[in-house]
């Protein structure tokens, strides 16, 4: 049980690195401000399944990874 749970850790932790990079950065930045909201109205709006796919991936992964480290903290 132990080894399962220490490699379903490093497997979470390395699917979370790599879903959070491939996700777009939130802020714009002053680019943003500047633009105004056109972009953000007609721009985006092929990427949103992708965008929320990868969000909700890693969040099951953060979940799975932060259960692991408890229960190896807890039990062993």
């Amino acid at each position: 049980m132990h080894t399962f749970l220490l490699v379903l850790l490093l497997v979470s932790a390395v699917l979370m690195v790599i879903l959070i990079l491939l996700q777009r950065s939130k802020g714009d930045g002053l680019s943003g401000a500047i633009t105004g909201g056109a972009e953000q109205l007609f721009g985006k709006q092929k990427s949103r399944g992708i965008e929320v796919g990868l969000s909700r991936l890693t969040a099951f992964f953060s979940f799975v990874f932060f259960a692991c480290a408890f229960l190896l903290g807890y039990y062993f």
